[in-house]
C-alpha cells in the first residue's frame, strides 16, 4: 500500500513542479511519470541497499534515461522532463539540517549532514551524466549501423 501512495504522491509532486516550471500542458503526465519512476527506483534501492547516496544515483540515472527517451520520442527538450523528475531526489532536508546544526554551534553533526548532502548531490549529477553518456553511445551505435546498412 505504501508503494502505491508513494507512486501517486511522487507523480503529483513531479507534475506540480512541471507546472511551476511552465512545462507544456500536454507533457504534464509524462513529467509526472518520469518523476514517479525516479522516486520509486530511489525508494526501492534505498530499501534494498540502505545507502541513500547510491539510491540517488540510481534514481537520477533512471530519470535521465526516461527524460532522454521521451525527449527523442516527443521531439521536445530533455530539460522539460528531467528537471521535474530530479527535484524529488534533491537532498533539501539534509542541507537544512546541516545549516540548523551550524546555527546551533553543533559543527560535528553539521559536517556529517553537509557531507551527506554533498555526496547525494554529486551522485545525482553523476547519474545524469552517466545516463547522457550511455544514450550518446547507444545513438552513435544506431547511427553507425544505419550507415553500414545503407552502404551495403
Amino acid at each position: 500500500m505504501t508503494w502505491i501512495i508513494q507512486a501517486v504522491l511522487s507523480f503529483i509532486i513531479a507534475c506540480s513542479f512541471a507546472i511551476m516550471f511552465n512545462a507544456p500542458r500536454k507533457q504534464l503526465v509524462s513529467c509526472g511519470l518520469v518523476g514517479m519512476s525516479g522516486w520509486l527506483i530511489f525508494s526501492i534501492y534505498a530499501l534494498v541497499s540502505g545507502d541513500s547516496v547510491q539510491a540517488s544515483f540510481a534514481g537520477a540515472f533512471v530519470v535521465a534515461l526516461a527524460a532522454h527517451i521521451l525527449s527523442k520520442r516527443l521531439r521536445m527538450p530533455m530539460i522539460i522532463f528531467s528537471v521535474p523528475g530530479i527535484i524529488l531526489l534533491v537532498p533539501g532536508g539534509l542541507a537544512y539540517n546541516a545549516m540548523r546544526h551550524i546555527v546551533e554551534n553543533d559543527y560535528l553533526t553539521a559536517i556529517s549532514y553537509a557531507a551527506k548532502a554533498f555526496m547525494t548531490s554529486g551522485a545525482i549529477a553523476m547519474g545524469l551524466v552517466f545516463a547522457e553518456v550511455l544514450m550518446q553511445l547507444i545513438l552513435r551505435y544506431i547511427r553507425k549501423r544505419k550507415t553500414i546498412s545503407q552502404i551495403s
